[in-house]
């Protein structure tokens, strides 16, 4: 099949005609896929919300598998990979999934060991590459330090006889944490490795796309942080039957009204810090979900950082994600230790559509850290250790740390109510309502940052958009 031949196999997947963007786009990616583009090769896909990059994608992966090429979907997250493969028609997985062996993580219990890619001519398409940081891990149980999930990947996928990789992300949204910008998005990055890059941006939105509110919005927030000095922040709701303006009392009542309608699992408040979210998770469970228990069958939790251990349980299941979302099947008892509350549940991670017993920290429910503090987790690991229970006197110092790193207390999962999140915690995931927390924001504090915070925020919404109490101008 010729690369013109391609293409047009691509455009007859596509649900809609493409646009000129798109047919270039299409063209660029025949070629980068054919025999004459050196295996070496890397293709970065800067698709802005409303583009059509998702129908693309699923377009490309139906012709791939057509001519019967092998093609691998990865995503950073759990939650992102759910979403790719839904859009996409095709299974996906997580990075970590697919390229470790092993548990990665400080006290895993088990060195992490890079997976060897055994297949040729694949070409694996990575959604959400804005997330992937190219920082060193924490050392394994090894003492090992791994290079970056990014540069590991890299290794993985060229390992492969003949892989091509492709990069789909969003420079708009908020880069990795610690990070000024997304490093799987900047050619620099690769071309420092020595591969092959080629770029193209998706910037035109989609026919369909444009009487949308929520891309309306979207699209004049991208725009606006390409221009110097940037604008005064406007939010556009007239005319739009998708993006509404919620205040005081309202808030409350039209969260109510998305819960009845599509379910807490469909609707997500998005805030800027963990104290934040904790105040909207303990209204809604108060004020919407009448909860008067700390913990209820249903409770919907999120998880504050991955965790090896309990995962090690379950076949299939390589760990769980920080920002997977589990939902509480049965609460088995609740007991306080070390100065720690701990509650044994069976978890349902909907996400995986498995179910796993563990053991849960209770205070991280409401703490207002990301995660519990290292001089916490080593006050823990101290009590842990000195408990006669656990390890008699005379057991060595090299023994009691083994057994921490599979300890079912040390190890016990990190979660916070899953009604409310930070933007972080919230790429790579959408929901049909979403509600954006505005109060509060200075206007010394809206500048870029800000700017991308609330694009990644407004391009989480797939049904319908509330911004809560916004300061800014409103068309």
């Amino acid at each position: 099949m010729t690369v013109g031949e391609f293409a047009d196999l691509v455009r007859a997947r596509l649900p809609y005609d493409a646009n000129g963007q798109q047919n270039l786009l299409i063209e660029a990616l025949a070629r980068f896929c054919s025999a004459s583009t050196p295996s070496d090769s890397v293709f970065i896909v800067n698709g802005y919300a409303g583009t059509g990059k998702t129908s693309l994608t699923g377009a490309l992966v139906k012709a791939l598998e057509e001519v019967r090429r092998p093609v691998v979907l990865l995503a950073p997250t759990g939650r992102a990979a759910k979403v790719f493969s839904a859009h996409s028609g095709h299974p996906a997985y997580t990075i970590h999934r697919k390229i470790y062996r092993g548990a990665p993580g400080e006290l895993s219990g088990g060195m992490t060991v890079m997976q060897r890619n055994s297949l040729s001519d694949a070409v694996f398409i990575v959604d959400e590459a804005s997330m992937i940081s190219d920082s060193p891990s924490a050392a394994d149980a090894s003492g090992f330090v791994r290079q970056s999930l990014l540069e590991d990947l890299v290794e993985y996928v060229f390992t492969g006889d003949n892989c091509r990789l492709i990069l789909l992300g969003d420079v708009a949204q908020l880069p990795p944490v610690g990070s000024a910008e997304s490093p799987a998005m900047q050619p620099s990055t690769f071309k420092a490795l020595g591969l092959h890059v080629s770029r193209a941006v998706l910037t035109d939105t989609v026919r369909q796309s444009r009487r949308s509110g929520i891309l309306r919005n979207a699209t004049w927030l991208r725009r606006a942080m390409l221009l110097d000095p940037l604008p005064a922040p406007r939010l556009f709701t007239e005319g739009y039957d998708d993006v509404r303006v919620v205040e005081g009392d309202d808030v409350i009542d039209t969260i109510a009204d998305c819960y009845r309608s599509d379910g807490p699992g469909e609707t997500a408040v998005i805030t800027r810090s963990n104290r934040r979210a904790t105040g909207f998770n303990l209204g809604i469970r108060s004020r919407i979900l009448d909860c008067e228990e700390e913990l209820v069958r249903g409770e919907r939790l999120l998880v504050a950082k991955n965790n090896y251990t309990w995962a090690s349980k379950v076949k299939g299941l390589d760990f769980i994600a920080n920002g997977d979302v589990a939902v509480v099947s049965r609460v088995h008892g609740t007991e306080e230790k070390y100065g720690f509350r701990f509650a044994s549940v069976t978890l349902h991670l909907p996400d995986r559509d498995v179910e796993v017993n563990c053991r849960i920290f209770l205070e991280t429910l409401t703490d207002e850290s990301a995660s519990l503090s290292r001089e916490r987790m080593e006050q823990l690991a101290q009590a842990r250790m000195a408990d006669p229970e656990v390890n008699a006197p005379d057991v060595a110092y090299e023994t009691r740390l083994r057994r921490l790193r599979t300890d079912e207390y040390f190890n016990a999962l990190q979660v916070k109510y899953a009604y409310a999140v930070t933007c972080h915690k919230a790429q790579g995931a959408q929901w049909r309502n979403v509600f954006i927390d505005m109060g509060g924001i200075a206007p010394d504090q809206q500048g870029l940052e800000f700017y991308r915070w609330l694009y990644t925020a407004t391009s989480r919404a797939t049904s319908r958009l509330y911004y809560m109490n916004p300061a800014l101008a409103d068309d």
